[in-house]
């Protein structure tokens, strides 16, 4: 991993908690195999990975010939896991689902400050309209509202839980989930225009994949109701950029995008200056002392290792062609 992603993950706490389960050839990152002498990479049986991790592919697992496990302390595996790592048998963990919570509280963050719309009431007080005008102001507040979640992922998932705290309905879309596990997160399960025509907010969760790519376009904007609240903060491809700008320009739809296609938005986007779109800069994710948690997470998957069991969060091979 890099520098940075270390000094994040692991603090003096986590180095010596480290340095009691394994072995640990060094406390410094490797940011390229060609750096660490071949006896050493010899005997590795554990790697400890992270964002800027190189790839690994048969030529480093050549390299390698004791690796057992890759404990991935951050969130997608699919951008330095070649097939062949999986298919020497390594068994892989992944931070995902500690990823997932501080996303998944961004989310919920946006659907409350969406539905409240805050963006609108303070454009209306910085430009020196009403104090509080409800006039021509789509209906606020989160009462009794449907919110639709696309994409039962890990981070849709805990979405769904943290909403259950709320008086509202969930419904969900993934082509992948049973009724009976929509059921189980207390969501119901329809399909995806379905979803659209009967939401207040739509949430984004789905990963980047081919069948993906725009998938919330022209016609499933259409189908949602005015006022209704667009929230992405999965992939930015996952949503028709140029069909949301009329969406929104008109005022029939909000958004809040922490991702955005292309990323960034060019500096000239109309997106950045209307009163009913919120941007960030991709910051749903774990950031500052939110990485902690996925550091904590590898540990606490190396200690299931030193006591004979399996990962708790392990990575699926069958599964990587639709997670994240």
């Amino acid at each position: 991993m890099d520098v940075d992603s270390s000094c994040e993950l692991f603090g003096a706490a986590e180095w010596a908690e480290l340095s009691q389960l394994v072995e640990l050839s060094d406390t410094q990152p490797i940011q390229s195999f060609a750096e660490v002498d071949p006896a050493e990479l010899a005997q590795l049986e554990v790697l400890i990975t992270g964002w800027g991790t190189p790839r690994i592919s048969a030529t480093e697992l050549s390299a390698m010939p004791k690796l057992r496990y890759v404990v991935h302390a951050a969130g997608t595996v699919k951008t330095f896991l070649a097939q062949e790592v999986f298919s020497a048998g390594i068994q892989v963990s992944s931070a995902a689902v500690a990823n997932a919570v501080p996303v998944a509280e961004y989310t919920v963050a946006s659907v409350i400050m969406g539905l409240k719309r805050a963006t609108r009431f303070q454009h209306q007080l910085r430009s020196g309209g009403s104090f509080r005008d409800l006039r021509r102001m789509p209906p606020v507040g989160s009462f009794g509202v449907t919110v639709g979640v696309v994409g039962a992922s890990q981070v849709g998932r805990k979405v769904l839980e943290l909403l259950k705290n709320f008086e509202l309905r969930t419904v969900v879309y993934d082509p992948y989930l049973s009724a009976a596990e929509a059921t189980a997160l207390g969501a119901e399960q329809v399909e995806l225009e379905q979803l659209c025509r009967q939401s207040q907010v739509v949430s984004l969760h789905a990963p980047a994949t081919p069948e993906t790519i725009k998938m919330i376009g022209a016609a499933e904007m259409a189908a949602m109701c005015d006022g209704t609240v667009l929230i992405n903060t999965a992939r930015g491809s996952l949503l028709d950029t140029v069909a949301l700008l009329p969406e929104v320009s008109s005022g029939r739809l909000d958004a809040f995008l922490d991702v955005t296609d292309p990323e960034p938005l060019p500096s000239n986007s109309p997106l950045y200056r209307l009163p009913n779109v919120f941007i960030t800069p991709h910051i749903a994710g774990a950031m500052g002392n939110e990485v902690r948690r996925l550091g904590r997470q590898a540990i606490s998957e190396l200690h299931r290792l030193a006591q004979g069991q399996n990962f708790q969060y392990p990575v699926i091979v069958n599964d990587l062609s639709r997670i994240a």
